[in-house]
């Protein structure tokens, strides 16, 4: 037999923002940005130098943040099982 309440709260609430994301990511949004008349007919009027101008620009926006996302992640990967003990702080029971 089980003795006193059984605490589900935060397990269910775990499941349900994992289900949450998953069906966000799963459900297709309209992308606005792609349905902009203006932009549209500048990119498919532009002559060939303009087109690899965008395609510069693009990669000029995208490359930066993306190698900085992955270096964040190689570090927090590697630092991940270190921990700073100093001689005079005290010892705590909790090994994160």
């Amino acid at each position: 037999m089980l003795k006193g309440k059984i605490r589900v709260e935060r397990p269910f609430l775990f499941i349900s923002s994992v289900l949450f994301g998953l069906a966000m990511l799963a459900a297709p949004h309209p992308a606005y940005s792609q349905s902009c008349s203006l932009c549209y007919t500048q990119a498919a009027s532009a002559g060939a130098r303009m087109i690899q101008a965008l395609r510069s620009g693009i990669l000029i926006l995208i490359v930066p943040p993306t190698f900085t996302s992955v270096g964040m992640i190689f570090i927090a990967y590697h630092k991940r099982n270190q921990v700073r003990r100093t001689n005079d702080a005290p010892v705590s029971d909790r090994d994160w």
